[in-house]
């Protein structure tokens, strides 16, 4: 029995114990189960669509419909078969400091709210850190995601060039589209975020980039940001980034780096190969919630010098006045654009303590040799047509029979046809992308659940959609 908006604690217990027996058989199961189950809104509606009660109903109940109705009509991306977009396993400890932050109701908005989570930011801030080569004088906050990275380290780069009023920024044709829509929030002007043609490998030309800055400077522009990639999200494709860091430390103009995609595989030898140089970007976007396999939401921004935030997002606030008890102690808030917010560092800090450094950087190694392993199926099949190399666990291809017998817009459609029936039909889940216009699959591989068998198995469903798709194009 409930007694207003409290529940005694042998009904917590009963129904903690119940939704815990649910995750645990939930993820038992999932690999037989299919890595992507949607619904269509009229039946969601019809479902759902209803007036809240008036009076509270069965708790279990309640439990029991938003599993069936809420929960589950959705992509699994911690299914070992999710390969499409960006997905995740988290792990179990992650899974329980979110309980465990969730419950203890902790607002990790300054040092006076939250001590310890504040603290325990910066010490896996710190760990970020080092891990990529940052200096001493490094710092960050954790955000939401990489959207709210952007938007955080676009307003620093905006602040440190003096808030022109002609301000361009740049970025490559694979960046992601919230690096673009960070630059219009803080005022960009569309028309003034270039987006720049990436070459034959799907990176920035250094020499693309310069002609684009003398251009905008001749016109009166103030060039104040370049983006790079670190993991296109379509292709796993790195910039260049110490070139374009010599550009950008030559010229005066803030690097932001998006690594929330790739910028952990900077634990393992290959991924630290790939990344050289972005240890001298001004700022750097990375992801725990993918690669480093924790639950939503968890963000990070770094900055080489953390002074460029506070500068950027410390403003006194006279209701706030009683936290410069803090004042020399870590407030994140002082460091990006939210104040209340949750510890989302007690996830990344259990995980890492329980498993070890060990585990992850293993994990992080096996996702990418799983997608160099895909890209060496893909070459060697007579169905299947390499469109990009294997990089930071992501492999673009599409089914081509034949030797290319068939035309773009044939390939287009075929291609359309074989994902629409794997979202239907099979247990695994692909999206698409599109390179230079073409079509193309693109499988993700960084779940650490995820076996050779499972994208092997995969690849060959898709080749035999392939052959089925072709014949039923012949005979019609």
């Amino acid at each position: 029995m409930t007694h207003g908006l409290r529940m005694p604690p042998d009904v917590m217990r009963e129904l903690a114990k119940h939704v815990t027996e649910i995750l645990v058989e939930r993820r038992r199961g999932l690999p037989a189960d299919r890595a992507w189950d949607g619904e269509f809104k009229q039946d969601l509606a019809e479902r759902l669509m209803e007036d809240p009660p008036e009076a509270g109903r069965p708790p279990r109940e309640v439990i029991d419909r938003a599993v069936r109705d809420v929960l589950s009509p959705a992509m699994r991306l911690d299914h070992p078969r999710a390969f499409g977009f960006i997905p995740s396993e988290p792990t179990w400890p992650g899974v329980l400091a979110d309980y465990l932050a969730t419950g203890f109701n902790v607002n990790a908005a300054t040092w006076l709210t939250a001590s310890g989570s504040s603290q325990l930011e910066t010490v896996v801030i710190d760990w970020f850190r080092r891990w990529l080569g940052y200096p001493d004088t490094a710092g960050g906050v954790m955000t939401s995601g990489g959207s709210a990275a952007a938007l955080d380290a676009f307003v620093a780069a905006r602040e440190a060039a003096g808030h022109p009023a002609q301000a361009t920024v740049y970025m490559g044709d694979q960046c992601h589209s919230a690096q673009a829509r960070a630059a219009r929030i803080i005022g960009i002007r569309p028309d003034r975020v270039r987006v720049l043609p990436t070459g034959p490998d799907f990176r920035v030309d250094p020499g693309v980039l310069a002609s684009a800055v003398a251009a905008d400077r001749a016109a009166g522009c103030t060039p104040i940001a370049v983006c790079a990639d670190a993991g296109s999200t379509s292709t796993g494709a790195v910039d260049p980034l110490d070139a374009i860091a010599d550009y950008c430390a030559a010229e005066g103009i803030w690097l932001h780096v998006d690594a929330a995609h790739g910028g952990f595989a900077a634990l393992t030898e290959p991924g630290a190969r790939l990344l050289r140089g972005i240890e001298r970007a001004d700022s750097i976007g990375m992801d725990p919630h993918k690669w480093l396999f924790q639950p939503y939401e968890a963000g990070c921004l770094l900055v080489k010098d953390v002074r460029t935030l506070e500068r950027a997002f410390a403003i006194h606030h006279d209701v706030l006045q009683d936290s410069v008890w803090g004042a020399n102690h870590p407030n994140q808030t002082d460091r990006g654009l939210q104040l209340s917010r949750r510890d989302r560092a007690l996830k990344i800090w259990m995980s890492v303590q329980i498993f070890g450094v060990a585990a992850f950087r293993a994990a992080v190694a096996e996702g990418i040799e799983l997608a160099e392993r895909a890209a060496r199926h893909v070459a060697d099949s007579p169905v299947l047509e390499l469109m990009t190399p294997a990089s930071l666990g992501i492999v673009c291809f599409r089914v081509n029979p034949d030797g290319g017998a068939l035309d773009d817009g044939a390939l287009h459609q075929l291609n359309r046809k074989v994902l629409a029936r794997v979202f239907w039909e099979e247990r695994a889940f692909m999206s698409s992308t599109l390179l230079r216009r073409k079509f193309a699959l693109r499988m993700c591989v960084i779940n650490h659940s995820t076996t050779w068998d499972d994208v092997r198995e995969t690849l060959e469903t898709i080749e035999r959609l392939g052959r089925n798709a072709l014949a039923g194009r012949a005979a019609s």
